[in-house]
């Protein structure tokens, strides 16, 4: 994991608290800090950072760094320092030009990952200003001695590791997506003559996303039986307990039946239900359910076929086998209708992605 830390050079205490942090982690990270906006670019642009910790607000340069870092892939953390407290905010040195700063200020705050609070009041009046709710609290081991420095930087880098863990969708690659799919498929027919042979993700680092990632869709036990199934071995890891951060209103993946009922016996009436429920809200669970729905003996394709032009759902049906051929390699022989790929599968496509992201 890539630090870097950003910050003022005029500001004593922010100095010695981010010392204190890249003094207390190079054990655990690779961290570097800046002081200045052009130092800052070569970093952000040379180093690619994993994560960027910003300290201190109402440095313009400070935030701009943070907003190119995270528009090249970087995960923002910020540390206020208590520069958003009321007291501060009503400073008359920033009265001249507040309303445009607290814009671009709040745009910023927003968009981080993760806030860093010093104290339960801090937290109080973050809260209050409703900008970012996913609000972390570690003491300032510079002006307290309820922490010691070592347990500061332990928590601060539980924070990072804790971001990392979030959205990971957005961090594997395309190359690993695909062992992702092979390993899937085999979890869901129970067969590995129905995949390619793989081995697997070749680093601890993409199995540990991989498995955090079929938990937060709640496919573990079809990703888990895949791994089983092709003989691979993966790092032991307890994604159940492992912490990140969800999108507000996030809700874990509840299977098909939990929706829309039992089944009833007549197969085409519940592949309708399961394809309205994926209209509403395409997730990588349903889409797994369909899979193997679709896989059944007793699936009808010509009166499915039929159904779904009836009932005018059939362009969105061979949207969703297209988005099935590539997200559960569902073979075309099992489509009742033809895949589409157009704009609209694209929708379902970013619907997908964005389930998870911040």
């Amino acid at each position: 994991m890539r630090v870097l830390h950003v910050y003022p050079k005029n500001d004593d205490m922010v100095a010695r608290h981010v010392t204190m942090l890249v003094e207390g982690m190079h054990n655990s990270a690779q961290t570097k800090s800046v002081d200045n906006p052009a130092e800052a670019k070569a970093v952000i642009r040379e180093w690619s950072p994993d994560i960027v910790h910003c300290h201190g607000c109402w440095s313009y340069w400070v935030t701009k760094a943070g907003n190119s870092a995270r528009r090249q892939g970087a995960r923002i953390v910020l540390s206020p320092h208590g520069q958003l407290e009321p007291w501060v905010m009503k400073e008359n040195t920033l009265k001249e030009k507040l309303p445009k700063k607290v814009l671009w200020e709040k745009n910023f705050v927003e968009k981080a990952y993760s806030i860093i609070a010093f104290g339960k009041m801090e937290e109080k009046f973050l809260l209050k200003m409703k900008w970012n709710p996913r609000i972390e609290i570690i003491h300032n081991a510079l002006i307290t001695n309820s922490i010691s420095s070592q347990e500061m930087c332990s928590q601060t880098f539980a924070v990072y590791q804790k971001v990392m863990d979030s959205n990971v969708l957005e961090l594997i690659d395309e190359d690993t997506h695909r062992l992702f799919t092979i390993i899937l498929k085999a979890g869901i027919m129970g067969d590995s003559r129905w995949t390619k042979t793989t081995s697997g993700p070749d680093t601890e680092l993409k199995w540990r996303r991989l498995k955090i990632y079929s938990e937060h869709q709640n496919v573990s036990n079809y990703f888990d039986y895949g791994i089983n199934i092709l003989g691979l071995t993966s790092p032991g890891l307890d994604t159940e307990n492992i912490k990140a951060y969800f999108p507000e209103g996030y809700k874990r993946p509840q299977t098909i039946k939990n929706l829309v009922g039992e089944y009833k016996g007549d197969e085409t009436d519940y592949l309708l239900k399961m394809i309205r429920q994926i209209e509403k809200e395409p997730l990588l669970l349903h889409l797994i359910e369909l899979t193997r729905e679709l896989y059944r003996d007793n699936v009808n394709d010509d009166k499915i076929r039929e159904a779904l032009e009836e009932k005018k759902m059939d362009k969105f049906a061979g949207r969703l086998m297209q988005v099935l051929k590539e997200q559960t390699l569902l073979d075309e022989g099992y489509m009742p209708v033809d895949p589409i790929n157009d704009r609209g599968t694209e929708r379902i496509r970013n619907q997908i992605i964005r389930n998870l992201k911040i």
